[in-house]
């Protein structure tokens, strides 16, 4: 945020207790870290945005999947059996039981060749589909990882997220009066001005979340940072016992050979014990070997978490829990990290209410570079490469997820993110081109063209064969964000409104 002058009141400061040079220390700072973090920033925060609607994504874009909202164990245990078959040979497998947000019945496996794939079962358990939702994965791994390798992406955007929070927090103590001031504008004067308040007006009006989806954005992607310094102080470098403190109780390692466990029966046990209760996945390690087990995770109705997570053994019996629910407040707290950094709690009202204010969020970003381009120019100091480069680069991803979102449709071969990578970079170099004013415009333009033929290609693609409903609601969604990117070119009448 950007502090303007103190006014003054006979000649002295009206928060004489705040002295000036800690006010522009701050903001000097708070202007540094945005600066050196402002790519980052905006595309993890857009991306952010994005992914909020990742399960309605994942849904969308294989809308003839069937549509179950409850299945039974037998049912479970049925998808599960056909897709080991396929394998007898594998690790672990992933069974997804429907929930409010995906209702769907899915299993995830290996196959004998070591190819990962994901397949949906109808109501009885039998296999129909396999599943193929390349841009839901892309997007979302774009969120957490940045797709990078190995644990790079978790750690760089986990320190994004302190950047965010870290300029958040300098941000409001270099303005004294930011909540004072919080409906405050100045209309009809310098134009550089009026986008300064509407800056900071945003920043206070989501302050709240902002500080939530940092702070819980920072967690989560330096977990592994956290894990590593965890090992090393408490357990001489043995990162396996610190994840041990997540997993409920051990089951030890013993391959020889044992009869296949029994998911059904399994999941009936801890149905009868909690039958108020839905479990979403079960997590199978080890099949076939005297040493399976399945971890099941149970979702409470009313708490802000992920869920319990029960550890069954080979013989379908309850060993106990992780503790995610039952245990104490710090792990409580993790359940709750993951749920509210994405809004996944609440139902629509919250997703929507958690993508609006992280678009708020990422114009917040977008416009704090603007400002400080704008205020160079007015020292007579101008980069209007950098100002043609920044608008660039931010009108550049909605245009770049809506090409990658069709290129998703029409093949499902070609990988996402070269897509999104080979846009983004023509995109921006438009920034050689034209003015920043023309580049917001065609952009934006281009941006809501794209975001229409995604729409229309789905249909067409679907129409006759779409089973959920979810879909049409996000064509529709999609329509409607190109409507508004068209009719926001009609307020571009600046450089700087970019």
């Amino acid at each position: 945020m950007h502090a303007p002058q103190q006014k003054k009141t006979a000649g002295k400061p009206i928060w004489p207790r705040i002295p000036a040079p800690f006010v522009r220390a701050m903001l000097a700072g708070h202007s540094a870290l945005g600066l050196a973090f402002a790519a980052l920033i905006y595309l993890v925060c857009f991306s952010g945005a994005v992914a909020v609607f990742t399960n309605e994504f994942n849904r969308w874009e294989q809308p003839t999947a069937p549509v179950l909202h409850s299945v039974t164990p037998a049912a479970v245990g049925a998808a599960f059996d056909e897709v080991l078959a396929k394998n007898p040979k594998a690790h672990d497998l992933f069974i997804r039981m429907p929930e409010p947000a995906v209702p769907r019945l899915s299993v995830h496996g290996d196959d004998a060749k070591g190819g990962e794939h994901t397949w949906f079962a109808d109501a009885s358990g039998k296999i129909v589909a396999e599943q193929r939702t390349p841009f839901s994965a892309f997007q979302a791994k774009l969120h957490t990882t940045l797709h990078l390798p190995g644990s790079w992406g978790f750690f760089l955007v986990g320190l994004t997220g302190v950047a965010l929070l870290s300029s958040l927090v300098s941000g409001v103590l270099s303005h004294p009066r930011v909540f004072k001031d919080a409906f405050a504008f100045r209309w009809g004067g310098s134009k550089r001005l009026q986008e300064a308040d509407l800056h900071n007006r945003i920043s206070v009006w989501g302050l709240p979340f902002h500080v939530v989806v940092s702070l819980t954005g920072a967690f989560l992607g330096l977990s592994v940072l956290i894990v590593g310094v965890l090992a090393m102080v408490v357990f001489d470098g043995n990162r396996e016992k610190v994840f041990a403190l997540f997993s409920g109780p051990a089951v030890a390692d013993d391959p020889r050979p044992a009869p296949v466990v029994d998911v059904a029966k399994g999941l009936s046990v801890l149905q009868a014990r909690h039958p108020e209760a839905g479990f979403n996945y079960i997590f199978v390690e080890h099949p076939g070997e005297t040493g399976q087990h399945m971890s099941i995770n149970r979702v409470t109705p009313g708490k802000l978490s992920r869920g319990e997570m029960f550890i069954v053994d080979g013989n379908a019996r309850v060993l106990g829990e992780a503790g995610f629910e039952s245990g104490n407040v710090g792990m409580a707290i993790y359940a709750s990290l993951t749920p509210l950094h994405f809004g996944w709690f609440g139902g629509w009202p919250v997703k929507v209410a958690y993508f609006l204010l992280g678009l708020g969020l990422t114009a917040v970003t977008a416009s704090g570079v603007a400002i400080w381009l704008a205020r160079r120019r007015d020292k007579s100091r101008p980069a209007p490469r950098w100002e043609r480069v920044w608008v660039a680069f931010c009108w550049s991803q909605p245009l770049a997820y809506g090409v990658a979102a069709m290129v998703a449709l029409l093949a499902p071969g070609a990988p996402p993110v070269a897509v999104w990578g080979g846009v983004t970079l023509l995109a921006s170099a438009s920034a050689f081109l034209w003015t920043p004013q023309v580049i917001s415009i065609r952009l934006r333009l281009a941006s809501a063209v794209s975001l229409v033929l995604v729409a229309l290609v789905h249909l067409g693609l679907n129409t006759g064969r779409s089973v959920d409903p979810v879909a049409w609601i996000m064509d529709a969604s999609l329509v409607l964000g190109a409507v508004l990117l068209a009719a926001s070119v009609k307020l571009t009448k600046t450089p700087t409104a970019a």
